[in-house]
């Protein structure tokens, strides 16, 4: 297995066999298709890690999540940057 770093991860990519509009659907519905073939993906992983690298939450399903579970995954992680708190 490849590394995250190493660009060569998107060798095995099941999404490199699939047509690239199932991964990035119109606004709105669930994009099942992309999921399931994210699923059994050998390297999920890789490409979840470099899409949070690259902060990549505009669009589309990378690493098996959509771009709002990235956002969200970010927010939980304590990457984002947050504003400090005010003093009361």
């Amino acid at each position: 297995m490849t590394r995250p770093s190493d660009p060569r991860w998107r060798e095995q990519a099941k999404c490199a066999e699939t047509d690239p509009e199932a991964f990035f659907p119109p606004v709105g519905p669930v994009p099942h298709a992309a999921l399931r073939i994210c699923a059994h993906c050998p390297v999920r992983t890789e490409c979840l890690t470099d899409a949070l690298a690259r902060r990549d939450v505009a669009y589309g399903v990378l690493g098996g999540l959509s771009a709002n579970q990235r956002r969200n995954l970010l927010r939980t992680d304590g990457t984002r940057t947050r504003r400090p708190r005010r003093a009361a």
